[in-house]
C-alpha cells in the first residue's frame, strides 16, 4: 500500500494528532503518503448546548466512522475519550499509541490554581465530570458551560470570559497552549475521563495490511490501562458526557484501577479501586463498575441520564 487516508475532525487538536500518526506512518514507512480527510462531526457542529444536552454516544467519531465503512479513509485517529465502547460491525480500535498526561489543567489569568480562586468565582468547562468533582473540593464556584475548541476555549478565558477553566493538560501540551497561571488537577483528588490523554487508531477489522503498517504504534501499558478504564465505562453503560472518572496504575504485571462516579453536584461522591493482573485488565474494569454501582452509582447515574435528557 502506497498511499493512505486519514480522517480527522478539523480542529487544531485534531489535526496535530491525525499529523502525529501520519509523520510516524511516513517516517517508518518510506514511500508511503499519508493524506488526511477532514470531516465534521455532530459534536463540532452544536456548538450552543453543553454536551450532555446533545445526548448520545459517539458525538464526536460518528460521521468520521462513516468515512471508513465507505472507503474514503482507511483509518481514523480520536482521542480515546471520545470512543464509544461499541464500534460499528466491522471496525476496531485496536493499536493505541503511548499515552500523554491524563490530568486535567486549572488554568486563569489572575489566580493561582484551584485554592487561590475567589469566592463564587466563575470556571467554565463542558464536561460533568470536571464539574462534580470541582463541586466537590469547591461547591462555592459558579460552573459555566464552556464548549468550543481547545484553542478557542483558552481564548474566552484570556479575554476574560472566565476567572478560570479547566481542560485536559494532554491537549495543551500537543497544541503547546498555556496561560499565565496554571495548576495540574490530577489524582488523587481529581481524576481523569476514562482513557484521556490517549489517542486510537480505527481500521477495518479485515484489513491486515494497515494492522501490520501501524503496529509499531502500539504501545502495550496504555493498552492496559485503556483496557481496564474503558472496561469500568462498559460495565456502568456510560457515554463521555457523565460524570465519571477513572485513574490507572501498572506496576509490575498489576493494574490497579480507581473509578469515580458522583451526581453533578459532587454531594455523593463514590470511588472504589480494584487491583488485578494486566491480562485481566477489562475484567478489572468491569469488578470495578459493579462495586460502584452497588455502592449507588447506579442511582446517581440514572439520575443524570434522566435530568439530562430533558
Amino acid at each position: 500500500m502506497k498511499k493512505l487516508t486519514i480522517a480527522t475532525r478539523g480542529s487544531a487538536l485534531a489535526l496535530w494528532q491525525a499529523n502525529h500518526i501520519k509523520d510516524c506512518l511516513e517516517t517508518e514507512h518510506p514511500g508511503l503518503t499519508v493524506e488526511l480527510l477532514k470531516i465534521k462531526t455532530k459534536g463540532d457542529k452544536i456548538l450552543d448546548v453543553p454536551l450532555a444536552k446533545v445526548g448520545g454516544k459517539g458525538l464526536f467519531v460518528k460521521e468520521i466512522e462513516e468515512a471508513l465503512l465507505d472507503g474514503r479513509a482507511q483509518l481514523a485517529v480520536h482521542s480515546m475519550k471520545d470512543v464509544p465502547t461499541e464500534l460499528p460491525e466491522g471496525l476496531e480500535v485496536s493499536i493505541i499509541p503511548e499515552r500523554e498526561e491524563s490530568t486535567d489543567s486549572l488554568l486563569s489569568v489572575k489566580y493561582d490554581g484551584l485554592k487561590g480562586l475567589p469566592q463564587g468565582a466563575v470556571v467554565g468547562t463542558s464536561s460533568l465530570r470536571r464539574q462534580s468533582q470541582l463541586a466537590t473540593l469547591r461547591p462555592d464556584l459558579k460552573i459555566e458551560s464552556l464548549r468550543g475548541n481547545l484553542d478557542t476555549r483558552v481564548n474566552k478565558l484570556l479575554n476574560g470570559e472566565f476567572d478560570a477553566i479547566v481542560v485536559a493538560t494532554a491537549g495543551l501540551n500537543r497544541l503547546k497552549l498555556s496561560a499565565p497561571k496554571m495548576e495540574i488537577l490530577g489524582p488523587p483528588d481529581f481524576l481523569p475521563a476514562v482513557a484521556q490523554g490517549a489517542l486510537g487508531i480505527e481500521f477495518h477489522a479485515d484489513n491486515q495490511e494497515v494492522r501490520d503498517m501501524l503496529a509499531f504504534l502500539d504501545h502495550t501499558q496504555t493498552k492496559y490501562q485503556v483496557m481496564a478504564e474503558r472496561g469500568f465505562l462498559t460495565g456502568l453503560d456510560g457515554g463521555c458526557q457523565v460524570p465519571i472518572a477513572a485513574w490507572s496504575e501498572i506496576e509490575g504485571d498489576q493494574i490497579r484501577l480507581t473509578g469515580f462516579v458522583a451526581d453533578v453536584d459532587g454531594s455523593r461522591p463514590i470511588r472504589k479501586m480494584v487491583e488485578g493482573h494486566v491480562d485481566n485488565a477489562w475484567d478489572v474494569g468491569m469488578i470495578l463498575a459493579g462495586q460502584v454501582l452497588e455502592a449507588g452509582g447506579k442511582a446517581i447515574l440514572d439520575e443524570v441520564y434522566a435530568r439530562e435528557s430533558k
